[in-house]
């Protein structure tokens, strides 16, 4: 096996140890020393599971392989917000932390994420052309994704209505990313774009690439496992011992430790002029978290012990409200396929703005501001909203669309 390859994998697996020591030896450690310990570890394994998920595609073809290659890469995000909502059952000061975890990552992904994808793709579009480029085209399988997404969108409002994500509720949803994933597996087979580590995993021998994928699969999902519960532990611990607020802490801390291979991949296709691809990749991502992870937190509730409906307080419920406006905005604007540059500052925009105004009122208003932009994009992209919400129930794909070129100025 190349140096090329063992560097990484060996970097990775050597800042997981220390971590391994300590959760499997019962040693003692402060908070803040668990958290950074704890953390590194679940950094290092993501990094290890999205190499192994994307070369996984070499073997897995179709658009199954994108949406199982979006749920791996954030399989720590739900380790951690699972283990939250498990332990609601028992403490219910936990269920704010599942909710902050889950709004957290939602929020993340689509104002954070997806905004630098496409700045950072439109950028270099500028540097290579000499021209401004004012949008992203899309791919026209994408409305397939958009279209669950805009559903789940509209179906998430029943949680800041009611105050609770019921069992009920968490059925239909992990019941309709069963659907998802059916319905991507249908789609055409693409090669594989990969690139750096999981480039070199890909390209290996067949009687290589296999077992080790699988071996890189169950070191990293042994130690996201082993380590999420002393991690989140460790987070709230951390919160109380320096006087942060642990909500805080949990809602954006976490996510961002285990986004970050996901997002950095992301922008590796951006800087590769392959923007539509990473988008795409990112859009799977938001319907699985939208789908399967807000769905599965009243599972493990009940599993913990709970009842079968997880009920959030009034914070938590604003929380929700903020990310679904948001969403709906995110889903608005791309109706017609195309990501404006607008777009992409504005939700980076309002992005930031809830840190620099926090409070119940501020949040109010984000939602109020969200909400016109988003009702003004739909009145703009009226005659995409039918084909959009259709898209996840036609038989076939449909044949790409034709658009008219980019915008440039």
């Amino acid at each position: 096996m190349s140096t090329k390859l063992l560097r990484p994998l060996a970097l990775c697996g050597a800042l997981a140890v220390p971590a391994l020591i300590i959760r499997f030896a019962g040693l003692p450690v402060t908070p803040v020393l668990g958290l950074l310990l704890f953390g590194m570890a679940v950094v290092a394994s993501s990094f290890v599971l999205a190499w192994a998920a994307e070369a996984a595609q070499v073997d897995i073809s179709g658009g199954l392989a994108i949406a199982i290659l979006a749920v791996i890469a954030v399989l720590p995000e739900y380790a951690v917000d699972l283990f939250f909502a498990y332990t609601a059952g028992s403490d219910p000061t936990y269920v704010a932390y599942a909710a902050a975890n889950m709004t957290g990552s939602n929020r993340l992904l689509l104002g954070l994420g997806w905004s630098l994808v496409v700045i950072v793709t439109l950028a270099l579009a500028k540097r290579r052309t000499g021209k401004t480029v004012r949008e992203l085209t899309l791919e026209s399988g994408n409305r397939v994704e958009l279209g669950f997404l805009a559903i789940a969108s509209v179906v998430a409002f029943v949680v800041p209505v009611t105050g609770q994500i019921s069992l009920l509720l968490g059925f239909a949803l992990l019941g309709f990313f069963v659907f998802y994933l059916w319905k991507v597996s249908r789609a055409e087979a693409a090669e594989p774009d990969l690139v750096g580590t999981a480039a070199t995993i890909g390209g290996l021998p067949k009687h290589v690439r296999r077992p080790l994928v699988i071996a890189l699969f169950v070191f990293s999902a042994a130690v996201i496992v082993a380590c999420a519960e002393p991690f989140a532990h460790s987070l709230i611990e951390t919160g109380t011992q320096l006087g942060i607020d642990e909500f805080l802490l949990v809602q954006w801390l976490a996510p961002l430790a285990s986004e970050a291979p996901e997002f950095i991949v992301a922008i590796l296709f951006a800087v590769r002029g392959k923007g539509a691809d990473a988008i795409g990749t990112l859009i799977s991502s938001k319907v699985n978290q939208w789908t399967l992870l807000v769905g599965s937190l009243p599972v493990a509730y009940l599993l913990g012990g709970g009842g079968t409906a997880l009920h959030l307080d009034a914070r938590q419920v604003e929380e929700f409200l903020l990310t679904a406006t948001q969403t709906v905005l995110g889903v608005a604007a791309l109706l017609a396929l195309r990501f404006p540059r607008w777009a992409a500052w504005t939700l980076l925009a309002l992005f930031a703005a809830q840190f620099a105004l926090p409070g119940q009122t501020a949040r109010y208003v984000l939602c109020g501001i969200y909400a016109v932009i988003a009702i003004a994009a739909l009145i703009r992209n009226r005659r995409h909203i039918l084909p959009t919400l259709a898209a996840p129930f036609r038989r076939e794909v449909a044949e790409p669309e034709v658009k008219e070129p980019a915008s440039v100025g």
